[in-house]
């Protein structure tokens, strides 16, 4: 076997692992890869054409480089780990955001870098403008405030305000929340990238925005300096003060800048000025220098600083000549781009807004239709009791035609009765005048009765003295009778010589015959006599019996006319006769009242 195959046989790739602010990359890369290849690679997979900007960074024994694009990626310093890890960075700001960054995701990973800077405090800033970037930051993650889903404690999860500015204030985190919702809130309408857009032009205003701190100290002394680095040139800052420099040099005024063992010199334009010199130092930063961003507390290479120099230099003076080819299309392309997005979101405006609209014309649609489906409900209800009333009217209507109908028999019947008692007025009115006919009538046979009754009282008075005086007579009679038929002889012939006066029309030829004849005609006239009274006697009975019967018709007759006064109809009705007496109201015997003609009777 050859010395050649028991050589290890080396792989062709190596993996990289790639971290953006957003994202994290793996690729497999070819062993002859350039770290242009590899940043080109990765530029490529997140759309980004303004690569200008950014660079990839790697951290090896403590010190932070940027992978240089001219060299392969496996001859430079990197960490020897698989896969390799690099950062995906910003390596040079912007003088102004609004005009330089064209893509959104070159604005999105700028946003998200300054945004985690300002929270880990390597850019200082103010409470108040903490606030409203905050506010900014939530308006691009959540889109507008709506009260209705943006519920207290939304923010709770979230980290917006740097710590320092959290300790500085005695206050919960629902009145931080408080605050950044009410300035939140304001911001409606905006979108994502406008909202980003307004955070970065805020950010660009502060001190210590873009600037890359490197410690320095002066003509080989122990004075301690920081080198600040940023789109607009140089400057010295104490290392208790970064917020302004102890001097500056702008990049339209540096002539050259060179490095030389470990020395640097930046020589004016102006050949006049005097040329400043400062040396890299190669300690660790002093901890009291306060907080400090990442990279100022590892080693920092020299030739980094020179790097970050010559690669501002030359942007600033890029942003001074017209834009090459490729940036004239891409701001055309953005311009295109933002103009249609502009009108998508002019679009989706008005789509939001009719459909806003519709949802409020739809609320309002099912709100009428609630408002008509109650309303439907109820007049269904109401139609219901309508018609069980219609049923109740029908049937108390169908009740009331009965009763009317009853009613009009009544008042037929009334009529009728009207009809009727007006007849029978008439009819009483001529009773009336036949009963006080035949009361007169009456009053006249009682007048006869009581002319015969005393006539006959008067006869039978003289019939029973001339009973007396017959009896006298026979008496005497039979007196003489005896006389006559003694045997005194004498007596008899003076009393046949002179017969008595009484005897009158008297036949004395023969006694015997003379006694017969007195005794037969007493009994005639005795039996006369009885039967006249007996006749008297039945007809003073049945005098009394009409007058009785006249007594009880009357009687009778002032009932019904008391009824009928009273207005109760009676169905009595009375048929007269020729031989009996009718009942008639308001009877008046003008000379003998029928108790009295009763009384009479009675006495009879």
């Amino acid at each position: 076997m050859s010395i050649m195959g028991l050589k290890k046989k080396q792989p062709k790739t190596f993996k990289v692992k790639v971290i953006t602010m957003d994202a994290e990359m793996e690729f497999s890369c070819e062993v002859k890869w350039k770290g242009k290849d590899l940043f080109d690679l990765v530029c490529r997979t997140i759309g980004l054409r303004e690569t200008w900007f950014f660079g990839l960074r790697y951290i090896v024994k403590d010190t932070y480089a940027w992978l240089k694009m001219e060299k392969r990626v496996l001859d430079q310093e990197v960490p020897k780990e698989d896969p390799i890890t690099f950062h995906f960075l910003a390596k040079f700001y912007p003088e102004k955001v609004e005009e330089e960054l064209v893509q959104e995701i070159t604005q999105h990973l700028f946003f998200l870098q300054v945004k985690k800077q300002i929270l880990d405090e390597e850019i200082y800033c103010s409470p108040e403008a903490s606030v409203l970037l905050a506010s900014y930051a939530v308006q691009a993650k959540y889109g507008d405030y709506d009260p209705n889903f943006h519920k207290p404690g939304f923010l709770a999860q979230d980290e917006l305000l740097p710590k320092r500015v959290l300790k500085q204030y005695q206050m919960t985190a629902d009145m931080w929340e408080e605050k950044i919702t009410a300035w939140y809130a304001e911001h409606r309408g905006i979108t994502r990238d406008e909202a980003e857009m307004e955070y970065l032009k805020i950010a660009q205003d502060l001190e210590m925005y873009g600037v890359n701190y490197f410690p320095i100290t002066q003509n080989k002394k122990d004075t301690d300096l920081l080198l600040g680095v940023d789109a607009l040139g140089l400057h010295i800052y104490i290392p208790d003060n970064k917020l302004s420099s102890k001097k500056s040099f702008a990049w339209s005024g540096i002539r050259n800048i060179s490095y030389s063992e470990k020395e640097f010199t930046i020589k004016p334009l102006d050949k006049k000025a005097e040329v400043f010199k400062f040396y890299s130092s190669q300690l660790r930063v002093n901890k009291l220098l306060g907080t400090v961003p990442l990279h100022l507390g590892a080693h920092v290479s020299p030739a980094t600083i020179l790097q970050l120099c010559i690669g501002n230099h030359d942007l600033f003076m890029r942003r001074r000549k017209v834009d090459s080819i490729e940036v004239q299309q891409m701001k055309a392309q953005a311009r295109e781009e933002k103009a249609r997005k502009k009108m998508e979101r002019q679009r989706l405006a008005r789509e939001k807004k009719l459909r806003e609209e519709a949802e409020r014309a739809k609320e309002d649609l099912e709100r009428r239709l609630y408002q008509l489906q109650d309303e439907s409900r109820l007049a269904n209800e109401a139609l219901i009791r309508s018609e069980e009333t219609a049923d109740l009217l029908a049937e108390k209507a169908q009740i009331a035609e009965e009763e009317a109908k009853l009613l009009a028999q009544k008042a037929a019947e009334a009529e009728q009765e009207r009809h009727r008692l007006e007849v029978t007025a008439l009819k009483t009115k001529e009773e009336k005048r036949l009963i006080e006919q035949k009361m007169r009538e009456a009053e006249l046979i009682a007048v006869k009765l009581v002319e015969d009754s005393e006539r006959r009282s008067k006869e039978a008075e003289q019939l029973k003295q001339d009973l007396n005086e017959a009896r006298e007579a026979e008496r005497r009679a039979k007196h003489r009778l005896l006389e006559i038929t003694k045997p005194s002889y004498p007596t008899t012939t003076s009393y046949s010589a002179h017969p008595p006066a009484d005897v009158g029309d008297l036949n004395l030829e023969s006694g015997s015959f003379k006694f017969d004849f007195k005794d037969t005609d007493m009994k005639r006239l005795s039996m006369e006599i009885e039967r006249e009274r007996v006749e008297y006697m039945e007809k003073s009975k049945h005098l009394q019996e009409q007058l009785k019967e006249l007594k009880t018709e009357i009687e009778a007759l002032k009932l019904e006319e008391r009824h009928a006064n009273m207005g109760i109809p009676t169905n009595e009705t009375m048929e007269f006769d020729e031989n009996t007496y009718t009942p008639l109201s308001n009877l008046n015997l003008q000379s003998v009242t029928a108790k009295t003609q009763v009384a009479f009777l009675e006495e009879l």
